[in-house]
């Protein structure tokens, strides 16, 4: 899930379709201190002190080594990490000992410094924790998380460095520096600075614990990945080149995984009806019933951290600082999106019913691990589009070359791969993006399914950029057919979309990451923000002059025909109201968890409340699907963000000219006023510089009544 778009503590941010589809189909007083050996510390700090220099960007021609450079094992990671802790915590300790007047030289960049360091240390642990292939490594991984977070969470809460940053007169300084500060004080004061003594005790404590138990959540959600076994002819309707590469074993059962490259294929493709059922439940029983007592523990402990910060529950807390504002406005916009499909979700639903029926005239009811089998036969049918016919467009080389070219001439940079870069896993690349002889920032590929890695599709913050002081760097983390010799790695075009939104992300993060101020780098808007660059770089995968440039048949070489493609754009109408749906389904349980005394919280029962709300499919029995709603830890009540981001994804995305999507004049615009301020300005302005007015719905609307 919110995977790390932006800042560590934050968790999951996977591709709006990833989750619509997966989950439709399927259904984080006073001085820090680190704890640790004087004579490790010693070691750590030395080694930050070489390797922070070795970070400053004019260091070399090309910039500074990857974060991972020299492949470090697990004592080394830790040494690293660390050692960025130190770093901060000798900036911090020299911020605190100044004497005199508080100034912008010895208060807010030696603040700015805390920052960088301590940021660098979590995320780099963040993402360790949830790739690396050793297990021990991602155990060294997750304690060095705690640590960071520790040092941030009693950051947060040291009221003299909440009264050394408010000294500082910003009366005559830039914009960017007025907002900067004021955002950082506001976050201080969410965070509970005002308290007393105790009180900021008890609230770090109960941080701490929080840490601990979305660790567990996430762990439970990756080490649980469960597969079926099935005959060869319980895999009738599978495409060829899948059946080929599932071979039979030596008692002559085929393994299916629950993981993306197998789960996908199986449920719109298989014609075995008992095989998709027990497939699906597994995918919905992932890390069922660890996560059931871990969820509601996390429920209780977040409630009770609002009511000490003065919220009467935690969502209202957590939508504070969102352009939503709080936790009633977000359950308004959930319920106007609910109303504008329920209809429309409804009428497809007995579109499904009425097809069922045509194999099964006694059918009454359409289960959902049907819904994609059967919605790709309507589309088939009625739309003329095989999705089965438009895999071999979608190898999965070609379409990672397709990104880059397409994304290299909408906004003007190239792609360069690192050789022999040092990497956590063989499959792992790393490239740089340069902008003519301007290295704008560096990220890593880990883009195949493996044991113990994270299962969805994310981008993962590394280093956030500060001019002068660090390159951004960010690595894209996926779950993509491909990565097998001999295997083509046909890819559904749900992944291509999640492989672009993922990749709109780290753009974002990039050409965002060059401010003079770490906390409002790269992407640091508002949560419920973020998401709309990603999801409005998905639209350059649905014109056929963009595909065309990659969308080449794996055999033939021939380009992706325009028919197909003007096929596939009427046929991708039908489902969408009952996708929504499911988009509000998750919004309104996310939010519904959260707005209220947890003692009023069963999730398997608000699970079903709002499945028999929002959607026509019935649930499915003995499912538990919010043991493995990654989200409902990183988004925790504030998954409407997906919807809310959409919506003005929408009306971004209407400002381009249509007949040439790889024209660079708009996307040059919309680079310069919305992804390279990053978060020196409110979500809101950004995009009223871009629109040159407040967003609105109009785009949105006539998205959800087909007029594409």
């Amino acid at each position: 899930m919110l995977s790390r778009f932006a800042r560590w503590p934050s968790r999951r941010g996977p591709s709006r379709l990833a989750v619509a589809v997966f989950l439709a189909a399927a259904l984080i007083a006073g001085t820090s201190t680190l704890g640790m050996a004087a004579t490790r510390a010693a070691v750590a700090h030395a080694a930050a002190a070489t390797h922070a220099a070795a970070h400053t960007v004019a260091a070399t021609s090309t910039g500074p080594p990857l974060f991972y450079s020299g492949k470090p094992d697990a004592a080394a990671f830790r040494t690293l990490c660390e050692g960025e802790l130190q770093t901060a915590q000798g900036s911090l300790d020299k911020m605190l000992a100044v004497k005199g007047k508080r100034t912008i030289a010895n208060t807010l960049d030696p603040y700015n410094l805390v920052m960088l360091h301590s940021d660098n240390a979590g995320s780099y642990s963040s993402l360790m924790e949830s790739v690396h292939p050793d297990s021990a490594f991602r155990a060294t991984a997750e304690t060095l998380t705690q640590e960071a977070s520790k040092f941030q969470d009693e950051l947060k809460l040291n009221r003299a460095v909440y009264d050394a940053l408010k000294a500082v007169d910003v009366s005559k300084t830039t914009p960017t520096t007025k907002y900067f500060v004021s955002k950082t004080l506001r976050d201080f004061r969410l965070a509970g600075v005002d308290q007393d003594d105790a009180a900021r005790k008890r609230i770090a404590a109960m941080r701490q614990e929080l840490v601990l138990v979305s660790q567990d959540f996430d762990r439970n959600i990756r080490n649980d990945s469960r597969k079926i076994q099935v005959t060869a002819a319980e895999l009738d309707g599978l495409p060829e080149d899948f059946v080929k590469s599932h071979a039979p074993g030596p008692d002559g059962k085929i393994t299916l995984s629950i993981e993306y490259p197998d789960y996908f294929p199986v449920m719109r493709y298989c014609k075995s009806s008992e095989t998709r059922r027990r497939l699906q439940v597994e995918a919905l029983n992932r890390a069922y019933p660890a996560n059931m007592a871990v969820l509601d523990s996390m429920i209780a402990k977040r409630d009770r951290l609002a009511h000490m910060l003065g919220y009467d529950n935690w969502a209202d807390y957590i939508t504070a600082d969102k352009m939503i504002g709080d936790g009633k406005h977000a359950a308004e916009f959930i319920e106007r999106i609910g109303n504008l499909t329920r209809a429309q979700a409804q009428r497809e639903y007995e579109v499904f019913l009425k097809r069922k029926q045509e194999d099964d005239p006694s059918a009454t009811v359409v289960n959902r691990w049907e819904a994609r089998y059967y919605e790709l036969l309507i589309k088939k049918r009625d739309y003329d589009f095989d999705a089965q016919a438009a895999r071999p467009y979608f190898p999965f080389e070609r379409v990672k070359q397709g990104l880059f070219d397409v994304t290299s001439k909408l906004f003007g940079v190239t792609y360069k791969k690192i050789d022999n870069a040092a990497v956590w896993d063989p499959s792992v690349e790393a490239y740089e993006i340069w902008e003519g002889k301007k290295l704008l920032g560096r990220f890593f590929l880990d883009l195949h399914p493996r044991p113990g890695k994270y299962n969805h599709a994310a981008q993962f913050g590394i280093r956030t950029g500060v001019t002068g002081l660090q390159l951004p760097e960010a690595a894209l983390i996926c779950n993509l057919p491909g990565g097998i010799e001999g295997d083509p790695g046909l890819m559904e075009f749900a992944d291509v979309t999640t492989f672009f939104h993922e990749f709109g992300h780290l753009l974002h993060s990039i050409f965002g990451g060059h401010q003079r101020w770490q906390p409002v780098s790269g992407i640091s808007t508002e949560q419920d923000f973020v998401e709309a660059p990603s999801q409005m770089l998905e639209e350059w995968t649905r014109d056929a002059t963009v595909l065309r440039v990659f969308a080449k048949h794996y055999q033939t070489g021939e380009p992706i025909p325009v028919e197909m493609v003007q096929k596939m754009r009427r046929a991708d109408v039908f489902g969408r109201a009952m996708d929504t749906a499911y988009q509000v389904l998750y919004s309104a349980l996310s939010l519904n968890i959260y707005n209220r005394e947890p003692s009023q919280v069963n999730t398997d029962s608000l699970a079903s409340q709002a499945e028999t709300q929002y959607v026509p499919f019935p649930k499915i029995p003995e499912t538990h699907f919010q043991a493995s709603f990654g989200h409902l830890d990183g988004y925790s009540a504030v998954y409407y963000t997906y919807l809310w981001s959409l919506v003005i994804a929408k009306d971004l995305f209407a400002q381009f000219d249509k007949a040439n999507l790889l024209a660079p004049g708009v996307a040059a615009r919309y680079r310069k006023l919305v992804l390279e301020p990053g978060g020196t300005k409110p979500a809101a302005q950004l995009v009223h510089d871009f629109l040159k007015r407040d967003f609105n719905y109009t785009a949105y609307e006539n998205y959800l009544k087909g007029m594409n």
